[in-house]
């Protein structure tokens, strides 16, 4: 410090006068009234604000859960919380994935939405081995494009892309003298047998919803190409069906060779798609036909009493394949849903409390893959319960099932898909 800072003295400031006083108290008062107006316009503003919806940047809040209030519907929801619990994404995930876009359409549940497109997106979906587990991948990728409200195009360009992946492979051919869709590319290096069924032929169904949404006349040309053949083979009508209802195939164990699981059960969505995109009543006519047939006791294949499968599994697929052929003619077959009432009602009370083996684990609403209450059935997996395969099935049934129950009888639907006219 220097010399002339260490003698530096401190100076009093003068007293102030009277007249500065009151300067300062008015000056102070203004000052204090200003403070008040700012903190009670920050207050109504941040009110304000709040009551705006949050932006991109702010965490949502989670919606309250749907609760359904509709017997069939909470049943739905029971078996879809575990079918959530155990999903894979194969085939299985896939086959559930159907159901809840049939149980969108009826509650519009974000939860449903945010689990196929966030937390388990549909496009991440395996394509598997055998072409119809692609054909599954791309039916709810196509069912969840339609429910949602036909926007999310990158559903469409990825089961297009899983679709054209096929078809380029050769698995659509006539190498067996007609056209139909294989599992496999004929002359693959599989150590398996390269066969076709109405599970493969699943793609058809996939082209008809592909060229629903894209207009791409080449997806409806294959479809068409598979169903009625060109000038040189036939296709699968002129080669399985017998007229009334009936398809004959080769045979062979359900999964593995049969040509006719379901004996041509899978051939009403497949009728339906074409009847949808084409307006055809030839497809119609054969859809209702072929759900008469198998849904009549009489030629042995359901149950009498609760219309169950009786001598096979691959129930979710079922279902579905029949609900399909109602919805588009509900006139015709008004009986279906009825009849699809009593089988889950067998389910959900094994069999009325007579089964012999588990058909509903009421712990957690777990589900038996068959649904004969004494077993016995052809496929595989049949006895497992509560695994992703059999509450997948399971999920597609009740889903289906909720659909054509609660949203379909009661609405005019779109001629060309699963949204309803508001």
């Amino acid at each position: 410090m220097t010399k002339s800072h260490r003698n530096r003295k401190k100076h009093q400031a003068p007293a102030a006068t009277p007249t500065e006083k009151s300067f300062s108290k008015i000056i102070l008062a203004v000052g204090g009234v200003a403070l008040v107006v700012a903190i009670i316009f920050l207050t109504a503003r941040k009110q304000e604000v709040s009551s705006f919806p949050p932006s991109p940047q702010q965490p949502l809040s989670t919606p309250p859960a749907y609760q359904p209030t509709e017997r069939w519907l909470q049943r739905a929801y029971a078996v879809d919380k575990l079918f959530h619990q155990v999903y894979t994404p194969g085939w299985e995930g896939a086959y559930g994935a159907i159901g809840d876009a049939y149980l969108f359409a009826v509650t519009n549940d974000s939860a449903l939405l945010r689990f196929h497109t966030v937390q388990k997106s549909l496009l991440h979906l395996d394509n598997g081995y055998w072409v119809d587990d692609r054909a599954w991948a791309c039916i709810a990728e196509l069912k969840w494009w339609d429910v949602s409200g036909r926007w999310n195009m990158a559903l469409v360009s990825d089961a297009s892309a899983r679709y054209t992946q096929a078809r380029n492979e050769g698995r659509l051919s006539h190498h067996e003298g007609y056209w139909t869709w294989y599992n496999w590319p004929p002359g693959a290096s599989v150590n398996e047998k390269i066969f076709t069924n109405s599970n493969m032929n699943q793609m058809i169904t996939v082209a008809c919803l592909l060229y629903d949404a894209t207009h791409d006349k080449r997806f409806l040309d294959d479809a068409l190409l598979v169903w009625n053949g060109d000038a040189q083979f036939p296709g699968i009508e002129k080669t399985l069906y017998r007229g009334d209802g009936k398809w004959e195939g080769r045979k062979g164990r359900a999964a593995f060779g049969d040509e006719l699981p379901w004996k041509g059960t899978g051939y009403c969505s497949i009728g339906a798609a074409l009847y949808r995109v084409t307006g055809d009543a030839k497809y119609k006519k054969i859809v209702v036909a072929t759900a008469k047939r198998i849904m009549d006791p009489r030629n042995g294949w359901v149950d009498p009493e609760d219309f169950f499968q009786i001598h096979m599994d691959g129930n979710g697929a079922f279902v579905n394949f029949l609900i399909d052929a109602y919805l588009i003619a509900p006139a015709e077959l008004a009986d279906i849903p009825e009849k699809i009432e009593k089988t889950l009602e067998h389910v959900w009370t094994n069999h009325h409390g007579r089964a012999t083996v588990t058909l509903h684990r009421e712990s957690d609403h777990g589900i038996r893959n068959g649904w004969n209450p004494n077993g016995g059935e052809d496929g595989y997996g049949v006895g497992e319960v509560g695994t992703v395969h059999a509450q997948g099935e399971a999920a597609r049934a009740f889903g289906a099932f909720a659909y054509a129950k609660y949203a379909a009888k009661n609405t005019e639907l779109d001629s060309t898909s699963l949204r309803m006219r508001r």
